[in-house]
């Protein structure tokens, strides 16, 4: 039997959400359908891109059977002062835990103020694992404050996601500086830090990476030459969002096919890897050992 083919990587704005980020008075908030971030222009949202019923007919065209959607971590939620972020992230899980299918969700969580037993709720709930920002997971000391929220995911065997978090733009910065500098550095940071930090002390714990962690992998002979830690270390996955076959194929020859999972970053990107001319690698790219715990709800 075909396995589903499993989008491990968009991103919804439900209802709950929206309400919430328009009812603040300071950024992230949306002002109709302009978003305010920290430090960045305003940006025009399509409301298209969050109407669940024209997202569910997208993967349906796309070929997927099911939809990871997580938290954008670059509006800066997941590091607001606690009760802000509570608001926003309980408005967040409480719609898209309601999401029909083919939607099925990551957890999100504070890094300012991490709460396990938040985390157990949601999870309980009904998410598949936990999204984090790369910014909250760049060295030992982001490591340390997010243990709590890892030691969950280890507890139960839930998968963590490694998302781009907020981006340090300057008004001088053209358009796609952000996801061309920034979110690259990120994941770039982040990949090195799991192994340093993460992996030591959390060997079972599998962790997806996206943007195929900013093409981290690729430096696995210059890692060796300096002597940093093996690489990649057990249980680590890559998803594809914003690459094609050949720079995919690439970084799975690397780390091994079955390490690379299948993700786009809908709305903010057009995938590469869909499309019937990529059915062979997409078929491939499935996330059977990125969920392989006892976790409900998985793909």
């Amino acid at each position: 039997m075909t396995p589903p083919r499993v989008d491990v990587h968009q991103h919804v704005w439900p209802a709950s959400l929206l309400a919430a980020l328009r009812a603040r008075t300071r950024p992230p908030r949306l002002v109709d359908w302009t978003l305010h971030l920290e430090g960045e222009p305003p940006y025009e949202v399509r409301p298209e891109d969050h109407s669940v019923a024209e997202r569910a007919g997208l993967a349906a065209r796309d070929g997927v059977d099911r939809v990871l959607v997580s938290l954008s971590s670059p509006l800066g939620i997941e590091a607001l002062p606690p009760r802000e972020a509570a608001v926003l992230l309980d408005a967040y899980h409480e719609g898209v835990l309601a999401l029909p299918d083919p939607f099925a969700a990551w957890a999100a969580a504070s890094v300012h103020d991490p709460d396990p037993d938040a985390l157990r709720d949601v999870l309980a709930a009904g998410c598949v694992g936990l999204q984090l920002p790369a910014t909250a997971l760049c060295d030992a000391e982001g490591y340390g404050r997010c243990t709590p929220l890892l030691e969950e995911l280890d507890r139960i065997g839930a998968p963590l996601f490694v998302h781009p978090g907020p981006a340090a733009a300057r008004p001088s910065d053209p358009s796609w500086w952000p996801a061309m500098v920034s979110y690259v550095a990120q994941m770039h940071t982040a990949w090195f830090a799991w192994h340093e930090y993460g992996a030591p002390r959390f060997p079972r714990l599998r962790v997806v990476f996206a943007m195929l962690a900013g093409l981290a992998p690729l430096h696995r002979d210059r890692m060796a030459a300096r002597g940093g830690p093996p690489v990649p270390s057990a249980g680590v996955f890559v998803e594809t969002s914003s690459y094609g076959p050949e720079i995919v194929a690439s970084v799975g020859e690397v780390l091994g096919p079955e390490r690379v999972v299948l993700g786009s970053d809908r709305p903010y990107a057009a995938p590469l890897l869909l499309g019937d001319e990529c059915d062979g690698p997409v078929r491939r790219y499935n996330p059977a050992a990125l969920f392989d715990g006892s976790h409900a709800r998985k793909p």
